[in-house]
């Protein structure tokens, strides 16, 4: 029986096959050669540059227009400075002696006196 019993208990405990063993699957993690606190920082650092460079050109800008709008005003104080000399000069013409004598003349009027004064010498 003992042979019997063997073959019943071979029969009913199939023989084991030897189980693989299940390895631990475990994660990985790729370390990267930047940080996050990094990224932030480089992050920050980038956008302070974008901005100042935004500030330079922006500034660039208005003092090229203040630049430009100097310069016209520039030239429209050296045409007035033209204008005024131009003025003076024909004032200077026009206030001359000989030209008034000729003008009373042609009016008709009188000279009793051959002195003739100009009005700003009389006032100083």
């Amino acid at each position: 029986m003992s042979a019997n019993h063997a073959r019943n208990w071979q029969q009913f405990n199939p023989q084991q096959t030897p189980k693989k063993e299940q390895k631990a699957h475990v994660k990985v993690h790729k370390k990267s050669w930047i940080t996050k606190g990094e990224k932030v920082i480089y992050s920050i650092v980038f956008l302070c540059f974008i901005v100042s460079g935004i500030f330079m050109v922006s500034f660039s800008s208005s003092t090229d227009s203040l630049n430009r709008e100097l310069i016209a005003l520039e030239q429209t104080v050296k045409n007035q400075q033209v204008t005024n000399e131009g003025l003076v000069f024909e004032k200077k013409e026009l206030s001359r002696p000989e030209r008034i004598l000729q003008i009373a003349k042609e009016k008709g009027l009188k000279i009793q006196d051959a002195d003739v004064k100009q009005a700003q010498a009389l006032n100083n």
